[in-house]
């Protein structure tokens, strides 16, 4: 998708508790070439939009450049920092954790980090469990395993009682692992820390394994989720290929955006139709989906159908309400898409058999595979470096390969989406020739 270009400069400024004057422990350099790691100077940038044509003048928009400063705010022996984890799973959690508690222990020398127990409940002492400790020790083995080893939940706590419980706990820098609902959780934190003028500082790392944060090409555990998803189309694929007239059904993770089923059909190359929900999903009519694939089990008695999770909500009745991320509820598009192809092809006379197939829970629980533990490591090192350096209500994103720091008053409410226009999309169709039925 095309940037939007009706940003304005100050919508990318970021938030600072204050002068940074202590110097870094970090033994990085400030020579390029002299064969060390390098700081990252202050007014380092990224540009917003890197695309132009001849003669077009250049979108002078820019985020700033993450990474370690050469000086920072906080002393880090002063430091008390706090972790936790909010919403769905998603493969890499623990890796996160691990690496802001490794960095900050054993690279800046902070003597203490506490995990919050069971998402934004933990910071809320009248309905959660009391922070635990997070050692090297405690973490040397959980990026091995997925889910978190802090537990989570859905659904904010008033600021005013995180933050009292904060200060209660001596805590000066929080990080908050989640996606679009956690990070406007994080915000909201960070506003009352601002209102009552302390030095707090509130960083999120994005979280979400449907891809779909603004401001970051890329979250960690979608790689897996898709590797994962892959398995589940080629077991779909056999089995509809084992029968006369089988279609194997797969339902895949996307609320509102399908990267992760168009990537995984992509990365398959043996599903014929993908279903997403940018897409609106016609059912009925000659053009529509049941008729298409009704000729494709006429000319090559098998199919096989990819949908993500938020796809074809039109055509079902609305549930009522919303999670405690404040997500509206989904009806199951798996099951009634599964219905519908059944008895359409009854009526048609056209004999089927449909395997249907849900690996989602599966997938979000499983530990992070090795380029999501690359990047799990890249984002948390990231925002690490941007505490101690006092910025705060920020996201850590990634934008042209480079990590960049962006205020959560812009990221917040955002959510990307398939481009139908973009080269993911036009390769699916190119793959599937979904339209060509």
């Amino acid at each position: 998708m095309a940037p939007n270009l009706n940003f304005t400069q100050s919508q990318f400024d970021v938030a600072s508790l204050g002068q940074c004057n202590v110097e870094s422990p970090l033994q990085l350099s400030t020579v390029p070439g002299d064969g060390r790691c390098d700081f990252t100077f202050d007014d380092a940038r990224i540009l917003y939009e890197p695309r132009f044509r001849t003669g077009e003048a250049i979108c002078p928009l820019s985020l700033e450049h993450a990474g370690p400063r050469q000086k920072i705010f906080f002393d880090p022996a002063k430091v008390k920092a706090a972790i936790v984890t909010c919403g769905g799973l998603s493969p890499g959690i623990n890796n996160v954790v691990r690496t802001v508690v490794l960095e900050l222990i054993h690279n800046y020398g902070v003597p203490q980090v506490v995990g919050i127990r069971f998402g934004y409940e933990g910071l809320n002492p009248a309905v959660g469990r009391p922070p635990m400790s997070l050692t090297p020790e405690v973490v040397e083995n959980i990026h091995h395993h997925g889910g978190t080893i802090l537990g989570t939940s859905r659904g904010p706590q008033e600021a005013n009682t995180t933050v009292d419980f904060l200060v209660s706990q001596g805590i000066n820098i929080l990080f908050c692992i989640g996606g679009d609902g956690t990070q406007r959780g994080s915000h909201a934190i960070a506003v009352e820390v601002a209102r009552r003028g302390l030095k707090i500082a509130v960083v999120g790392i994005p979280k979400t394994i449907d891809n779909d944060i603004e401001f970051c090409y890329t979250t960690f555990g979608f790689a897996t989720a898709v590797a994962e998803a892959e398995v589940a189309i080629d077991r779909a694929h056999v089995e509809a290929k084992s029968v006369d007239n089988g279609v194997g059904l797969v339902k895949l993770m996307g609320r509102e955006a399908g990267f992760i089923t168009a990537t995984a059909v992509l990365a398959s190359g043996e599903a014929n139709f993908c279903l997403v929900p940018e897409l609106p999903l016609e059912l009925h009519g000659p053009h529509g989906f049941l008729a298409k694939l009704k000729r494709r089990l006429q000319a090559r008695s098998h199919a096989v159908v990819v949908v993500a999770e938020g796809a074809g909500q039109h055509l079902l009745k609305e549930i009522a309400g919303a999670d405690a991320s404040g997500n509206r509820r989904l009806a199951d598009i798996g099951y009634f898409l599964k219905e519908q192809i059944e008895s359409y092809l009854k009526a048609e006379g056209v004999p089927t058999s449909v395997k249907y197939f849900d690996p989602s829970y599966l997938i979000r629980s499983l530990p992070a595979e090795a380029v999501d533990s690359l990047l799990c490591e890249r984002f948390a090192r990231a925002a690490v470096h941007a505490a101690m350096s006092g910025r705060t209500d920020l996201l850590i994103g990634l934008w042209h390969n480079h990590l960049i720091h962006v205020p959560l008053t812009t990221s917040t409410g955002l959510k990307k989406r398939l481009d139908p226009e973009s080269e993911l999309w036009t390769s699916v169709l190119s793959l599937t020739g979904q339209e060509k039925w």
